[in-house]
């Protein structure tokens, strides 16, 4: 943790949580718990308010220990509607650690089994978005770290409810801010509901010049006076869930089909050759970020990406082949380029590492099975082996042709084909790029990358890729596999001569890249309905989980996991995406 976001933790002799930054409590020294209740729960007219609602949405000021969020997935793990899904966004520029926050939490064995299921998965303390899964309490928690203007500002969500639990206004008043008053009110549903501790004069002020009508009442414990705030408004109905189509069942499909049922809605996956035909067809793959040390934007997409990916591979049975990549640099200027990646606030300390011989241990970075993925991922969705021809506009949503003739009509279509994009959507600039890979039986070696990268299998490994721009071909040549050879034996010619007197296996396959090698992943301009996750050229397996549920965010209108930012720079609608500008009625 840098000194800078620090909670500068004291421990009373009660042994309970202050923060020296903020000379304040984390909670009541009386009951924490039943103070949370009270304030927040309670506040927020919950369980009420999600009665009958198919999704709710809960946004939070103040993560601290975790005690509001720990008591909220308590209270909805016993009334939730059956079949509803809870969204949970959470802000802490100050983080505890996991032991922290779990000894913080000890003292109320009623909610220890929640409790762990939280500390099981507490994120890294590193700048930007976390999710969370909690599928057992069909829920997802969503955590900012960062200023609160900020992450309110990057949030793309809409609150049902708000606890607004940061330090007290005179102690912190950055979190009582214009702009964070501002940014909560523009991002509350038409009748959301808010509750705080603090009955501060510029609060009430604030909430009400917003639209929220304020009142004040009675506190607890030693607090005599709370505030429960409800924004004037009729309540938003929940729109009827729509019929998806997913086109393609490679990583990107597969990741698609697997946010939307986390959603609650099963896909149609239509898959022109079958599952994994292209390269999430070859039997491992490594999961690297692409490194970025002037756009702070892009690295911190391929670190949350990074992150996301790994939390959710090691959940699946026998997907993860090995822990750990190793970059070799690939000319001298690497060296000092890798020193300076290891340094980036972005990854948890450990994760990336510069080596003595120039190297850069890359720690978060896997090796995994794509089958074992793939089929993790699409189990009860039944790909259909169907050629898309063609995508017609219809009545409410889209016609999908195919080449046997028949239609298959969706609310929403999303194109994850990789370079099958390029003819079904020819707005969209992408290019091609042929990859051929390697495979042998041996004993596996480590993971190792440097412009060529060796990946160990099940039973050996995989070496290669061509990198060739504009061929589509997916032919195996005998050519490539010797150039991937020759590559092979310049950095592990121990390597190279085990694979030579092995049989090789070879597959190749087609890459997607666009103008400034930035995915795909959001809405088609002026295609209501139409979606892309593509682009992703070589790192499928690191993008694919975190840009799906994007995707499905948009799609279904839940809060993204994504920075708004972040999202503008692979939205498909950017220039660099376009093959041509798009005619806009209000241009």
């Amino acid at each position: 943790m840098t000194h800078e976001r620090d909670p500068q933790l004291i421990w009373t002799e009660a042994d309970e949580p202050r923060s020296g930054r903020f000379g304040d409590v984390y909670f009541s020294a009386e009951d924490g718990l039943a103070e949370s209740r009270a304030v927040f729960l309670d506040g927020c007219g919950l369980p009420e308010a999600w009665a009958g609602r198919r999704h709710f949405t809960v946004a939070e000021l103040g993560f601290g220990t975790g005690l509001n969020i720990v008591a909220l997935l308590d209270l909805w793990s016993r009334t939730r509607p059956e079949g509803a899904r809870l969204n949970v966004f959470s802000i802490e520029g100050y983080p505890l650690s996991h032991d922290e926050a779990a000894r913080a939490l000890s003292r109320w064995p009623e909610v220890r089994s929640i409790a762990d299921l939280l500390f099981s998965r507490w994120p890294a303390a590193t700048p930007g978005f976390h999710r969370i899964d909690l599928p057992e309490l069909d829920a997802v928690l969503d955590l900012a770290l960062g200023d609160a203007a900020w992450a309110l500002g990057q949030w793309q969500g809409r609150a049902d409810a708000w606890f607004l639990d940061g330090f007290a206004p005179s102690t912190n008043p950055d979190m009582w801010s214009d702009a964070v008053l501002d940014s909560i009110a523009a991002r509350s549903a038409a009748d959301a509901r808010a509750a705080t501790f603090t009955v501060a004069g510029a609060v009430r002020r604030g909430l009400a010049q917003r639209g929220f009508r304020v009142e004040k009442r009675p506190g607890h414990g030693r607090k005599r006076e709370r505030l429960e705030a409800r924004r004037i408004g009729p309540p938003v109905e929940a729109a009827s869930l729509p019929k998806v189509a997913i086109l393609g069942a490679g990583v990107a499909g597969a990741a698609l089909a697997r946010a939307f049922r986390a959603e609650g809605v099963t896909p149609v996956v239509l898959e022109a050759e079958g599952v994994g035909a292209g390269a999430s067809g070859f039997p491992s793959a490594l999961v690297t970020p692409r490194f970025d040390l002037g756009d702070p934007e892009i690295a911190a997409l391929f670190a949350q990406a990074l992150e996301r990916a790994g939390a959710l591979y090691r959940t699946i049975p026998d997907a993860v082949v090995a822990e750990g990549v190793i970059q070799r640099p690939a000319m001298e200027r690497d060296i000092a380029r890798f020193a300076r990646v290891a340094e980036q606030a972005l990854w948890e300390p450990g994760s990336m590492t510069a080596q003595a011989d120039g190297s850069l241990n890359m720690a978060a970075a896997l090796t995994v099975r794509p089958r074992a993925i793939l089929d993790d991922w699409l189990e009860g969705v039944e790909p259909v082996q169907a050629r898309v021809q063609g995508l017609i506009p219809a009545s409410s949503g889209w016609s999908i042709r195919t080449a046997t003739g028949k239609a298959l009509d969706a609310d929403a279509v999303i194109i994850a084909a990789g370079w099958g994009l390029s003819g079904l959507l020819g707005e969209i600039a992408v290019s091609p790029v042929r990859g051929q890979a390697d495979w042998v039986e041996a004993d596996p070696p480590p993971a190792l990358a440097w412009g060529g990268y060796v990946a160990p299998t099940a039973d050996g490994f995989l070496f290669g890729a061509t990198h060739d721009r504009g061929d589509t071909a997916t032919d195996v040549r005998p050519g490539d596999t010797e150039r991937n050879l020759t590559t092979l034996a310049t950095r592990l010619p121990e390597l190279a001569d085990t694979a030579r007197k092995a049989t090789v296996r070879s597959g190749a396959a087609v890459r997607a890249t666009t103008r400034d090698r930035l995915p795909l992943a959001g809405a088609v301009p002026e295609r209501t309905g139409l979606f892309v996750l593509g682009g992703l050229g070589s790192r499928g397996f690191c993008l694919a989980p975190l840009l799906a549920e994007h995707v499905a965010a948009l799609v279904l209108d839940r809060p993204s996991p994504l920075p708004a930012g972040i999202a503008r720079r692979i939205d498909p609608g950017r220039p660099a995406a376009l093959a041509q500008p798009v005619e806009r009625e209000d241009a």
